[in-house]
């Protein structure tokens, strides 16, 4: 009787365990961008071969964070990458926020400067279109709430101070920080910057409520009005 031959094992055979015992020996730092991504999605792909599609992302978006970052609808232009394997990349992005406001929730936010630009950095810094943060403090300057109250287009946030005003007479707050980002990656403020900080300035001193500051958010760097003179 003729031997049965045996199908040949894949290139990539064993590659997924060799990946995680990397990661467990060197943690993240011992892998590349495309290597971590392709880690993460063997969730979304229980077998097969994704180190395609993971330098396809990398490849399309720059790096792993701006691959996890970028919306939906852009994320399935990539060979491979389906609705759900979207959804699933966008889980990283929603964790590494809530992980970043969690360090700050209930804190002294001027004693933890570094966490909240970090926060801050990893919320908004690869958003596709300008979005309009406040982060609202209490008597102490502690975090109780941080909403976005204006989402516009990719050069302008559209946002109005009589509702940050109300929203920081329900919630009881008295002190502000402001933050926006600028999706061209340039913080540099802009004049019509400058103009609606003094806005809500004056609108919140009628009131009592401080801002502390106001910060733009680019992809290497943030500008804060209070360093650079501003307000």
């Amino acid at each position: 009787m003729a031997d049965v031959k045996r199908k040949p094992k894949p290139h990539y055979h064993g590659h997924r365990d060799r990946l995680r015992e990397r990661f467990a020996k060197g943690g993240p730092d011992a892998l590349a961008d495309y290597e971590l991504l392709e880690l993460y999605l063997f969730n979304s792909v229980r077998q097969g071969d994704v180190k395609p599609t993971a330098k396809a992302l990398i490849a399309k978006f720059g790096s792993f964070a701006e691959a996890v970052s970028a919306p939906i609808e852009r994320l399935i232009e990539v060979k491979g990458v389906g609705p759900k394997m979207a959804l699933d990349l966008q889980i990283i992005k929603a964790a590494a926020t809530k992980l970043g406001q969690e360090s700050i929730l209930g804190r002294p936010v001027l004693s933890s400067w570094t966490a909240l630009l970090d926060y801050c950095r990893t919320a908004m810094q690869f958003e596709g279109i300008e979005q309009f943060r406040v982060l609202f403090l209490d008597r102490k300057n502690r975090l109780i709430a941080d909403e976005v109250l204006g989402r516009g287009t990719i050069d302008r946030a559209p946002v109005y101070p009589r509702e940050i005003i109300k929203r920081a007479l329900e919630l009881e707050s008295t002190a502000l920080i402001l933050a926006h980002n600028h999706p061209s990656g340039d913080p540099t403020p802009s004049q019509s910057d400058i103009d609606i900080t003094k806005e809500i300035v004056q609108a919140c001193k009628a009131i009592r409520v401080s801002v502390h500051d106001h910060l733009i958010i680019g992809r290497e760097n943030i500008a804060s009005f209070k360093t650079l003179g501003l307000m």
